[in-house]
């Protein structure tokens, strides 16, 4: 269900609304040249664009025949059975809602998945029994619960729930027969459960301090003691929770307590002994292993792409890999014989696509077809890593999107686009939005302010509690750099952002009223007053980290009402775009509803994009079809 508004729009803007080219600056020199580009270059409406599907999961049945995903072909995320042989996939559930796999039983095909309720974020466990019954194993209207794996031997299963108190997981032990339960540990501290031993015994505890600060523990099920630190430290560091070894004998954890860089680090257990696993020039940012414990699978968050490493640890050498499209590899899973490995490989013009590959095979088979097949890679375009300096002398990174249309001769409006967080980080991979944009001709340059992750801690914390001030001038430098590019309409740079992306859209229009063309602001933060007293229960263990952000309102309320939009909308007198998910539990549909009002209030052109069944993001295909194909509109009339 979806809800469009649209007010403040003239005869004139409608009928360019219909009728408008992107990237058209009128004249006839200029119109003759982009006709000319335009049998050149295909135009594809958002659609087409969603027309791809998205994959995503790649775990092996026991016996390796078949892989769990999940997939949007039906239009909502479902699980699919996919065999490894043929390729062919068999729909498991068939949800309105949006469902995920989670894992399938150690022994035989029945599968648990995971899902919420129109976007509402309370997630459910579920199993799916051999004979399709379902079976929901965490009932209750306002729990939220998460899956933590299974015991070595397939036995037992461990599910976090908050249902005995809102804001804190507690640990239950389930039985993989008949799903009796047994609560084995009762959170009262604000722990995170990161991860469970292979027999079930130990369990890794994560717990944040601030935002800067947080430990690892290990706690021992079998005895009644307190969880035993295990992150001793003296200045602050973040230390966080990666799994552990297959023989469950040490832990192994990230930290950024060496240097600026999060490293992998390995603590044994009967010595007490830490030792370095793996570091880099950028963030390593996870570690797993095959069953055995053969193969290695690391990442890196190397300049806002990932790049994975798989190490064969009998020989230690890299495992040599078939040749494969560029790409970066996501999702690595080994089957239970470690003779079959499948992944997913991803660029910025290429949806996520899966492969499984026979260890020692010349080739690895690709098994899915993200793409519409009636689309063209070279109409898409790849990112590139551009930098610019910042007000204060400060490097800043970006990923920039450059039309096929644009040129000296014919220069594109470009949008500004600001991720999420507070942070967050654009990276490259396969976006519909960006690159429906940019194919109809709009350049795209995702700026990642100071305060944007995988750039260093200290880059990570420049704007805390400093929001709207040096990453909102980040945002007004960017648009100079664009300006500096002769491809790029100097006049026509407009910024655009989700979540906290799209509080600084709205910042961006309140507070530098005359910088940019054009705003859109996708489920942004409007009033942090108000967020920040409303934030979901199960935030608890957060809370803190978030406060040291963005500040305590019990402190800072006059500051978060200085840097709201909400309580400036009188400043915002440039075309706004608006939209919201009705069940976000996050940004609630109130700020945008005020937002609106207000800004209409100054006879500005505003749009509002109502979703009656989504939340803090869209999920459904027909939701991010209407909203790409609102965006564009948007841009087609005002920009």
């Amino acid at each position: 269900m979806k809800q469009v508004i649209t007010t403040g729009i003239s005869a004139l803007a409608f009928a360019a609304l219909l009728g408008g080219c992107a990237g058209s600056s009128g004249g006839s020199d200029t119109q003759n040249q982009a006709n000319n580009v335009k049998t050149q270059h295909q135009n594809y409406d958002a659609k087409a664009f969603y027309e791809t599907t998205s994959y995503f999961g790649s775990g092996f049945s026991h016996d390796g025949e078949s892989i769990l995903m999940g997939s949007d072909e039906s239009g909502v995320f479902n699980v699919y059975s996919m065999d490894v042989k043929t390729g062919n996939k068999t729909q498991l559930t068939d949800s309105p809602d949006t469902s995920y796999p989670v894992s399938w039983f150690p022994k035989d095909k029945r599968v648990l998945f995971t899902k919420d309720s129109g976007g509402n974020e309370r997630y459910h466990v579920y199993v799916l029994e051999q004979d399709g019954t379902v079976k929901d194993l965490t009932p209750g209207d306002e729990t939220r619960a998460s899956f933590r794996g299974f015991t070595k031997d397939g036995s037992a299963f461990f599910v976090t729930s908050n249902e005995r108190d809102p804001k804190f997981n507690d640990l239950y032990r389930y039985d993989s027969k008949d799903y009796s339960r047994k609560l084995v540990f009762t959170n009262n501290a604000g722990y995170e459960v990161g991860d469970v031993g292979p027999k079930g015994h130990f369990v890794a505890l994560g717990k944040t301090h601030s935002n800067r600060d947080s430990d690892v523990y290990i706690l021992d099920l079998r005895k009644r003691g307190e969880p035993e630190l295990i992150s001793e430290h003296t200045e602050p560091a973040n230390y966080m929770v990666e799994g552990f070894s297959v023989d469950g004998r040490s832990l192994y954890y990230g930290t950024d307590s060496k240097g600026e860089f999060s490293q992998i680090w390995q603590y044994d257990m009967p010595t007490g002994k830490h030792s370095q696993v793996l570091a880099d020039d950028w963030d390593v940012t996870f570690i797993r292993f095959s069953d055995s414990g053969r193969y290695q699978v690391s990442g890196v968050n190397a300049d806002a792409s990932s790049k994975v490493s798989i190490l064969d640890t009998k020989t230690g050498k890299p495992l040599a890999l078939p040749p494969l499209p560029a790409g970066d590899i996501r999702a690595v899973r080994f089957s239970d014989d470690e003779t079959q490995m499948a992944f997913y490989l991803n660029s910025d013009t290429s949806p996520s696509n899966l492969y499984v590959w026979s260890l020692g095979a010349p080739e690895a088979r690709k098994l899915t077809e993200a793409l519409n097949p009636a689309m063209d890679t070279a109409h898409l375009v790849p990112s590139e890593v551009v930098r610019f300096e910042s007000f204060d002398g400060l490097d800043i990174p970006g990923l920039l999107y450059k039309p096929k249309q644009a040129s000296a001769d014919n220069p594109a409006p470009v949008m500004i686009w600001v991720h999420g967080g507070p942070g967050g980080q654009s990276r490259s991979g396969y976006n519909p939005t960006i690159q429906h944009l940019v194919n109809q001709g709009y350049g795209i340059f995702a700026i990642n302010n100071r305060g944007s992750s995988g750039y260093g801690k200290t880059f990570f914390h420049l704007d805390d509690k400093q929001h709207g001030e040096g990453d909102l001038q980040d945002m007004v430098w960017g648009k100079a750099y664009l300006q500096g590019l002769d491809w790029v309409d100097d006049e026509r740079i407009g910024i655009m952002g989700g979540s906290y992306g799209g509080y600084m859209t709205a910042a961006a229009l309140a507070f530098e009223p005359e910088t940019f063309k054009v705003g859109i602001d996708i489920f942004g933060v409007t009033n942090w007053v108000r967020t920040l007293n409303s934030i979901p229960p199960w935030w608890e263990s957060f809370r803190k980290a978030l406060y040291d952000e963005m500040g305590d309102p019990a402190t800072d309320g006059e500051r978060h009402r200085a840097i709201s939009p909400l309580f400036h909308a009188t400043n915002i007198t440039k075309p706004l775009m608006v939209v919201q998910g009705a069940n976000d539990p996050r940004v609630l549909q109130v700020e945008s509803d005020e937002l609106v009002e207000k800004v209409r209030e100054n006879g500005v052109p505003v749009e509002y994009v109502l979703f009656e069944d989504e939340g803090h993001g869209f999920t459904k295909k027909v939701n991010r079809i209407t909203a790409s194909e609102a965006y564009l509109k948007f841009l087609q009339t005002h920009l």
